[in-house]
């Protein structure tokens, strides 16, 4: 019988969704449970009961699974961001391994390799850029938090484990100034008040910080004021202004301008030299990203007179990491901002277009127009947003019939799809790397590499020279060189 709305049950706790819940089975039904860990024992109260599973919620936890530690975030379950911390960062890898490993088997129906993942080099204090929403607590303070689950309540947070110190420590200060200067906090549902966000970000390597307002309107009271004493208390580089004044939940707006220094900060990634404001794609752990992106770079295979294309480039970051091993890069990427970066660091390290070209277009688009140029990339790199590549990209790629294709990507479901429809015309998977970028979340990023599949992958060289005869000898040398080729190349 399906379960009850609010009924208590008790349960073992068996496995981890993809979705970092815990799973449990009762009279032949799952039950997912948040924030619990494989092995734990529970009271759990079911609230929200379906045909065939249900989900529940903690009341009490009986017993511990032995992979269960103490959470050291106060917020972290009704905030949502670190689904993980309450279990070890080696069973949460364990888990990520897992994830991946069941959305290609499961989803993906591939019987390929997927490897172990690949674990962050920091599992706290790594995020080099933030966006706090910015509201009032029940004493109509101002805070910045983090939006509950499904939701857009703000859980009040003074110190995310996540980021560093100081994009905490600057936020406290910053809500400080607002109530100071009499600046409002926005409130969605009458589309009144004036700061909506604050938007961090930092130079992993260069170490500089960025601050910018999202605000309801043309600027802040004092504004003058505000960014000087922050500029000088934190060390800021940079200091923006966004302009959002739409009924909205996009956080920036279109227009932003510069209130304090040059309006970008540098870093570099893989060894690749950026500039950057807001609206750029920028991995958000930068250690973890180098990586993902050397990985990527070794299952590319790329060779010195090698046609690289590189789609959803964003900043050009990937291609321009692995152009040293290739003659060409063509990068792809729909965002202007982005393609203009991209451009700006390809101008920077004196290259030009002949040997790097960023075209600002949707990656479909441009994969269709590539195809029927006739242009033939040697690898094609993709890195689509979390709902994978389209049809038409897909089919471009196919068309194209790049030697390798590597897919990055940060949803192992969509991985597995797109994994398939290329196996399944033409294409050949043959290894899954997880990455950890995310560590304490249910994120997990994955590289895929894939090989062209010719019609028979065995080569019978079936060739005795001796028994040529001996006066061939310009023959002999002839099926030689075939004979050195062959297995050389093949």
């Amino acid at each position: 019988m399906p379960f009850k709305k609010n009924q208590i049950v008790t349960l073992q706790i068996e496995s981890l969704s993809n979705d970092g819940s815990g799973v449990a089975h009762q009279d032949g039904q799952a039950v997912f449970v948040p924030l619990t860990a494989p092995g734990d024992v529970t009271e759990v109260r079911i609230v929200k009961p379906m045909k065939t599973y249900a989900f529940g919620r903690v009341e009490k936890l009986i017993t511990s699974g032995p992979n269960r530690i103490q959470q050291d975030c106060p917020v972290a379950g009704p905030c949502g961001g670190c689904g993980l911390r309450h279990i070890s960062y080696q069973a949460e890898c364990a888990a990520k391994t897992q994830f991946v490993r069941d959305a290609f088997a499961r989803l993906g129906k591939l019987d390929v390799p997927v490897l172990d993942v690949l674990a962050a080099p920091a599992v706290d204090r790594y995020r080099n850029k933030v966006q706090l929403p910015v509201g009032t607590d029940e004493n109509e303070h101002i805070v910045t938090g983090f939006f509950a689950g499904r939701s857009h309540r703000i859980v009040a947070c003074s110190d995310c484990k996540l980021q560093p110190a100081w994009m905490n420590q600057l936020a406290a200060r910053t809500c400080e100034l607002l109530e100071e200067n009499g600046i409002t906090a926005y409130n969605e549902e009458t589309h009144t008040g004036r700061v909506r966000h604050l938007y961090m970000r930092q130079g992993w390597h260069s170490g500089q910080r960025l601050l910018c307002f999202v605000v309801n309107g043309n600027g802040l009271p004092n504004e003058a004021e505000i960014c000087a004493a922050l500029q000088k208390e934190f060390d800021l580089t940079t200091i923006l202004i966004n302009r959002n004044s739409e009924r909205t939940n996009v956080i920036l707006g279109r227009k932003t301008r510069t209130a304090a220094g040059p309006g970008t900060i540098e870093d570099t990634l893989a060894g690749v030299p950026l500039h950057m404001g807001v609206h750029e794609f920028y991995q958000v752990n930068t250690p973890a990203a180098e990586v993902l992106y050397a990985k990527a770079r070794a299952y590319a295979g790329l060779k010195p007179d090698d046609f690289l294309l590189d789609l959803y480039c964003g900043m050009g970051t990937i291609g321009l990491s692995m152009l040293p091993d290739c003659q060409r890069l063509v990068g792809v990427e729909v965002v202007p901002q982005a393609v203009e970066g991209a451009k700006e660091t390809a101008a920077r390290l004196g290259l030009g277009t002949e040997k790097a070209d960023f075209r600002c277009q949707d990656a479909g688009a441009a994969a269709a127009q590539l195809a029927a140029e006739g242009a033939r990339p040697d690898v094609i790199v993709v890195d689509p947003p979390r709902k994978g590549c389209d049809e038409a990209t897909l089919t471009a790629i196919a068309e194209m019939a790049p030697r390798t294709v590597v897919m990055v990507s940060c949803n192992a479901a969509t991985a597995a799809r797109d994994t398939r429809w290329l196996a399944e015309h033409g294409y050949k998977a043959v290894e899954v790397q997880p990455v950890d970028l995310f560590p304490r979340t249910k994120h997990v990023e994955t590289v895929v590499l894939l090989s062209q599949q010719k019609p028979d992958d065995t080569i019978e060289i079936d060739l005795d020279l001796d028994e040529l005869d001996a006066t061939s000898a310009e023959l002999k040398a002839t099926y030689q060189e075939i004979k050195d080729y062959v297995l050389k190349e093949f």
